[in-house]
């Protein structure tokens, strides 16, 4: 490829994915730049669920504030007809729901969302600086996910774990995401 670009004069860019190796920890709380994953934005009426569940691997949750996962695969309820479909394990979310016939939109959106990974004890304090959702665990559990406001920033917000949670955000907000939360969770250790 290097001898192919030498001769017809063009560049090759390396690309990197937004916050790439990009960490930031205070003194209960961690930050982590999450790895590339497949994502699809998925639209959907009550008659095409069945069909797409199962060639998504995993049941659509129906409920609000509700998630499901299997084999590396995520599914985020955002809305009555409206789903985040996350493939971690180098899966095609997509390619699996163009073979569908029912009814359905289904959008890659790899390109556009970035994750970032806040755990340990500060973790909800550390969200909690800029999202105006109550994230106690009583409200929010384990599980749980909505697409909220953070700072100025839509999110979808995931709770993985009783100190974790994954916040996806548009990579043209990620760094001002990073950027808040490292603030954030420098005041919460205080």
């Amino acid at each position: 490829m290097a001898k192919a670009a030498q001769k017809t004069g063009i560049v090759q860019a390396e690309r990197h994915p937004a916050l790439a190796g990009r960490n930031a920890s205070a003194a209960h709380v961690a930050l982590t730049a999450l790895d590339p994953a497949e994502r699809i934005s998925l639209r959907a009426p009550e008659a095409s669920l069945a069909a797409l569940s199962k060639a998504l691997g995993l049941t659509l949750p129906r409920k609000p504030k509700t998630s499901a996962s299997k084999g590396g695969r995520l599914a985020l309820w955002l809305g009555p007809d409206e789903w985040l479909v996350i493939d971690e394990a180098g899966g095609d979310p997509l390619a699996d729901c163009a073979k569908v016939k029912q009814l359905h939109s289904a959008v890659g959106i790899s390109h556009r969302n970035v994750a970032i990974g806040v755990t340990g004890p500060g973790a909800e304090a550390t969200l909690s600086a800029g999202c105006p959702q109550d994230l106690s665990l009583a409200v929010f559990p384990v599980g749980a996910c909505s697409r909220t406001i953070f700072g100025k920033v839509e999110i979808v917000l995931h709770r993985t774990a009783e100190d974790a949670f994954r916040v996806e955000c548009w990579r043209s907000f990620s760094d001002y995401v990073f950027t808040f939360l490292s603030e954030a969770a420098r005041d919460a250790a205080a």
